[in-house]
């Protein structure tokens, strides 16, 4: 039965190889796997996934796989205890959840520290303290339109703030596109000279010089010929960014193959003091965005990636970040890249019909001059077309 999933994952363009599963069977005869499908998975990822980048490709070759086959792992399985601890979470109506105070980002954060001496043990499903599942602004599994989580999942992504330890996946840039149409978008970006050392035969120039010379051979040799277009591409990732992970990985991997003057960096929500390059480690491995600032030239085009949707205190107000207390306001650094490099666009993979529901969106679509453009075939090619100018 595992040989048939080795070809699943090899089929997946999962690079896995023979002795990772060899490696897997071996575990499996010392009894390192469990007897659950969940044990299997964890130690059939450990052994035979060496990158994190390509964890999403293993699962959905694992999912494929072993779609229906649970029972024959969990024979006598129970209720999870997680699903019944999602039936317990309070099942608020609309007006109930209507009538729910919002209490503004300085007051939220006045609250919190005041409650954080007060508070003294563990509370669940009440509207006060710090719990889960009530309707409290602080904790996680609850409601409240407008609150800090702490610790747990996220849920109706209402949060200000998040206090807790995040990982993200980086976007994967050897995605298989389904359609050629991205990356045909995506070449009205292109401005060709021939620079560097000559390397290339130049055809015609060597057919000239040779009948010029009386038909001997004379070789002539020409730069290649290169695309000079610069590329600074910023990348959201994480919260509701995970809804669009498909079309983002897609327009990555295109952008990486046609510019090879590219360079891209990851922020979360809303750019602020810093960047970085691998989710893994961005919290060890960060660039000032100052840094970045300089570091490129002003013809680079600019392109920013991202759906905009967050609070708006997340734009507009230092300590605004739902991960941390930034000295300055999201939207200054905003201002700081459009004033760098004239060369710019944003890139939404929000459906256009609802940007003008979402504040954010309308906040930052005026700091980038109204240059933002869908994450479609003519969105790309509208913006493409400006960046060429």
């Amino acid at each position: 039965m595992l040989v048939d999933f080795f070809f699943t994952l090899k089929n997946a363009k999962v690079p896995v190889t023979i002795k990772e599963f060899l490696t897997l069977l071996e575990a499996m005869e010392r009894g390192v796997g469990g007897e659950s499908l969940d044990d299997f998975y964890y130690l059939a990822r450990l052994a035979l996934v060496k990158d994190e980048a390509h964890f999403d490709k293993f699962d959905r070759a694992f999912a494929h796989y072993f779609k229906g086959i649970n029972a024959a792992f969990e024979p006598n399985a129970g209720v999870p205890l997680d699903w019944l601890i999602q039936r317990m979470k309070r099942e608020l109506t609309p007006e109930q959840a209507a009538a729910l105070e919002k209490f503004g980002y300085d007051k939220l954060m006045d609250r919190l520290n005041q409650l954080l001496q007060e508070q003294k043990g563990r509370h669940e499903g009440g509207g006060k303290w710090i719990g889960t599942g009530g309707t409290s602004p602080f904790g996680n599994g609850g409601t409240n339109p407008e609150g800090i989580r702490i610790g747990g999942k996220g849920g109706n992504r209402t949060a200000v703030k998040v206090w807790d330890q995040r990982s993200f996946r980086d976007y994967d840039d050897e995605r298989e596109l389904g359609t050629r149409n991205i990356k045909v978008a995506l070449r009205r970006l292109r401005k060709f000279a021939r620079q560097g050392a000559e390397e290339e035969l130049a055809l015609d120039a060597t057919i000239r010089a040779t009948a010029s010379n009386a038909g001997y051979l004379d070789i002539k040799m020409q730069p290649e010929r290169k695309n000079r277009i610069k590329v600074l591409m910023l990348l959201d990732v994480g919260g509701t960014m995970d809804d669009h992970i498909d079309r983002t990985e897609e327009l990555f991997s295109a952008a990486k193959s046609e510019f090879k003057n590219m360079e891209f960096y990851y922020f979360h929500n809303c750019v602020y003091d810093y960047l970085w390059k691998s989710n893994r480690r961005r919290t060890a491995e960060r660039f000032a965005t100052w840094d970045v600032l300089r570091k490129y030239p002003p013809d680079t085009r600019l392109i920013f990636v991202g759906d905009a949707t967050m609070s708006p205190y997340e734009v507009l107000q230092a300590g605004g970040s739902v991960e941390y207390n930034n000295d300055e306001a999201g939207a200054d650094w905003l201002a700081r890249f459009v004033n760098t490099f004239p060369h710019f666009a944003w890139l939404n993979p929000e459906p256009e019909g609802v940007w003008q529901y979402r504040q954010s969106i309308s906040v930052i679509r005026q700091i980038m001059n109204h240059r933002m453009f869908p994450l479609t075939l003519d969105g790309l090619e509208r913006a493409m077309r400006l960046l060429a100018k």
